[in-house]
């Protein structure tokens, strides 16, 4: 099997003066390729599990889908480990909230072109198909 490892935390490349918190999300991504699937492991050093985790989780299996259609294989296993996770104090009840809502089906993630480079996507190539959701529960991010 073929391995490729990448770390999106390159602390001389931060703008920490342009950011409230430093990068939560990148800090190892491992892809695995085995029998024509790609798989991933996603190791996040910090997550805020009401607001941003969940964001993070559909960003990545998102990229984890545009790299093993660059490279011709399929999708198939995403890891996710949390180093530090947390609720902040001010998500308690959106997050009680949360807890009493029943689980939808997950939609399917169609890409409708395959471009030349991974930078060459436009948010018009991607489609969720069976997309459904419950209300918005808002939160305020913590700082």
């Amino acid at each position: 099997s073929r391995r490729m490892l990448f770390s999106g935390w390159n602390a001389p490349e931060m703008q920490w003066e342009d950011t409230a918190l430093p990068c939560c999300h990148s800090t190892v991504v491992q892809f695995y390729v085995e029998d024509g699937y790609l798989d991933m492991y996603h190791y996040q050093r910090s997550g805020d599990m009401f607001l941003g985790i969940p964001v993070n989780i559909a960003s990545y299996a998102t990229l984890l889908t545009m790299i093993a259609q660059q490279c011709n294989l399929k999708p198939r296993i995403m890891k996710h480990t949390v180093g530090v996770a947390h609720i902040y104090h001010n998500h308690l009840k959106q997050v009680e909230l949360q807890l009493t809502r029943e689980s939808l089906d997950l939609p399917i993630l169609n890409i409708k072109r395959k471009p030349d480079s991974i930078f060459d996507y436009k948010l018009e190539d991607f489609e969720l198909i069976g997309y459904e959701s419950h209300d918005g529960i808002k939160g305020d991010v913590a700082v």
